[in-house]
C-alpha cells in the first residue's frame, strides 16, 4: 500500500453511451466496482469525484463534487487532486475498465521527482501533449496552482497547464514493457466499445 490516494473520476456526462458509464453492468457488477476490485490495496485511500453522489452511495466510499462546476475534464482533474487526502494521487477514469497494476506501480515509483507522471501513447515518439492520457496518471498537489491559473484564464483543455509543471511522460515503448496490448487504455464510450471490452474481460477471465 502506498501513501497515495486513488481517485476515480466519475463525473463525465456519458452522452455517447446514453447512461452513466461508471454504472453500466460489466463483468457481473458495475464498471466502477470492476475497477475498484482490481485496485484494492493499491493506495492508502480511495475517493470518487461525482456530481451525482446519490448514485454512488452504495460503494460506501468518500464522494466529492467538482470544486468548479461545469469546467469539463480540466475541472474534473482539479477536483480530483484538490480532494485527495494524500499529497500524491493516482487519477483513473471510470470508463477505462482494465487495470494493469505493475504499470500503475511503475508510474507511482516515478512521481517523487516530478509534479506529474503521465502516459504518452504516440508510437512515433512525438512529445506533443495531445497524445497524453491524463486520466491514467499520477499527480502531486503542486499541480493545483497551475491548473487553477489555467481555469482562471478560461482554459478548458486538460493539457493547458502542462508547460507550467514538471512532467515525466511515460512513452509507449516503456508502457508496452508492462502492457503490450495497451488494454489499460481501452476507453469505453459507446455501446460498441462496451461490447469489445466485455469480450476482452471474458478472455481475461475477469
Amino acid at each position: 500500500m502506498q501513501d497515495i490516494t486513488l481517485v476515480l473520476q466519475a463525473g463525465g456526462k456519458s452522452t455517447r453511451m446514453g447512461r452513466d458509464k461508471a454504472l453500466v453492468p460489466f463483468g457481473g457488477r458495475t464498471m466502477i466496482e470492476y475497477i475498484l476490485q482490481q485496485t484494492e490495496g493499491l493506495a492508502q485511500d480511495t475517493i470518487i469525484i461525482t456530481n451525482t453522489p446519490e448514485a454512488y452511495q452504495f460503494l460506501q466510499l468518500p464522494l466529492f463534487p467538482d470544486v468548479i462546476p461545469d469546467w469539463g475534464a480540466l475541472g474534473g482533474l482539479y477536483s480530483a487532486i484538490f480532494h485527495a487526502p494524500q499529497n500524491t494521487c493516482l487519477v483513473l477514469a471510470c470508463d477505462m475498465p482494465f487495470i494493469n497494476r505493475p504499470l500503475l506501480a511503475h508510474f507511482i515509483s516515478l512521481i517523487a521527482d516530478y509534479d506529474a507522471v503521465i502516459p504518452h501513447l504516440d508510437p512515433t515518439g512525438n512529445k506533443m501533449p495531445a497524445f497524453a492520457e491524463p486520466f491514467r496518471a499520477v499527480y502531486r498537489k503542486s499541480c493545483l496552482p497551475p491548473i487553477k491559473a489555467a481555469i482562471d484564464a478560461g482554459q478548458r483543455r486538460v493539457i493547458s497547464f502542462f508547460d507550467q509543471v514538471n512532467i515525466r511522460f511515460v512513452d509507449r515503448h516503456e508502457i508496452e514493457v508492462y502492457d503490450p496490448g495497451l488494454q489499460t487504455f481501452l476507453n469505453v464510450n459507446t455501446k460498441e466499445d462496451l461490447l469489445k471490452a466485455e469480450q476482452i474481460a471474458q478472455r481475461r477471465g475477469t
